[in-house]
């Protein structure tokens, strides 16, 4: 069923500040990207000065997101509806996640394995061919298809966890004997995801390895896709974690810090908060809170100016 929603509707649900140009009695019912659009589309446009007025000029979109910063003629907007503010992406990605997204029932899938003794809350999806052993999962939670969550984990509300995610499981635990053979070191802590947090496809996160040592991931954190979490590491709140890094032992993260694809972070290492970690950088000496680190070993170039004082 095809949803329609008003340009009235839209910019009423927005929280922050817009200024539009042209008809508000328009609605749209698809979202593509702006040079593929059709004219029932909802599409966004962040770019600023010249090239984006040819943009926004030539898209068969009539109703558009765009820079507060654009000055339009009047014959701009004659046939569209414009709504100008700070940030496109973010305003039209809420649009999107309010007015266009599917999300599953709350449902526990037929073939999904739970445990007994697990802790699911309201409003809980756990997909098909997912394990839940004994562990707690918070209300809103979606858990799609062949996820393994291993007894010992705390997981908090409105938390995703993609396909094949793995949660609980043992890091490499082993010291080597008066042979030089590997033994066994048992790994006894759990594993806590707080709110809000996203996990990507096919993420392995282990569990601590002893009580009290648990691996934390924060609240609004994002973690992308085959990302390895090793044991006791604790990422801060609001993180953002790209594809390929590998986080090993007691890692520390701060709130707010981005670690760029293929990362590496070297155990015990203790990376501050409002850092950005560069593509492909080996992390293996502590770096300190608002920073650019790049290379192999990273090295902090500058001060991190890329974004602003979270509120």
């Amino acid at each position: 069923m095809t949803k329609i929603v008003s340009v009235q509707e839209l910019v009423n649900s927005m929280h922050e500040s817009y200024n539009v140009r042209g008809n508000l009695n328009r609605s749209v019912q698809s979202v593509y990207p702006i040079d593929q659009a059709d004219m029932d589309s909802l599409c966004f446009c962040r770019l600023k000065g010249k090239r984006a007025l040819d943009i926004i000029r030539l898209s068969r979109a009539r109703v558009i997101i765009c820079s507060e910063e654009l000055v339009f003629s009047e014959e701009d907007y004659q046939d569209k509806t414009l709504i100008q503010v700070s940030n496109p992406r973010l305003t039209y990605s809420r649009l999107l996640a309010a007015y266009f997204l599917d999300r599953p029932e709350p449902a526990i899938h037929a073939s999904a394995i739970v445990d007994q003794k697990a802790r699911i809350g309201h409003e809980v999806f756990i997909g098909p061919h997912s394990y839940i052993a004994d562990c707690e999962i918070g209300n809103g939670t979606i858990i799609e298809g062949q996820v393994f969550i291993h007894a010992g984990t705390k997981i908090g509300q409105r938390v995703i966890i993609h396909p094949g995610a793995v949660i609980g499981t043992e890091a490499v635990g082993f010291e080597r004997n008066e042979n030089g053979e590997l033994e066994w070191f048992p790994q006894l802590g759990g594993v806590i995801i707080e709110d809000d947090v996203e996990i990507g496809a096919n993420t392995h996160i282990a569990r601590g390895q002893l009580p009290r040592s648990d691996t934390v991931i924060g609240r609004g954190t994002k973690l992308d896709v085959l990302i390895n979490v090793g044991h006791g590491v604790n990422i801060g709140k609001h993180c953002l974690i790209v594809g390929l890094t590998a986080l090993f032992g007691r890692a520390k993260i701060g709130d707010y810090t981005q670690l760029s694809s293929m990362v590496c972070i070297r155990e015990g290492v203790t990376v501050g908060s409002r850092v950005l970690v560069g593509t492909g950088a080996i992390v293996t000496k502590d770096i300190p809170d608002n920073m650019v680190a790049m290379g192999s070993p990273a090295k902090p170039i500058c001060e991190n100016v890329f974004w602003g004082q979270p509120q």
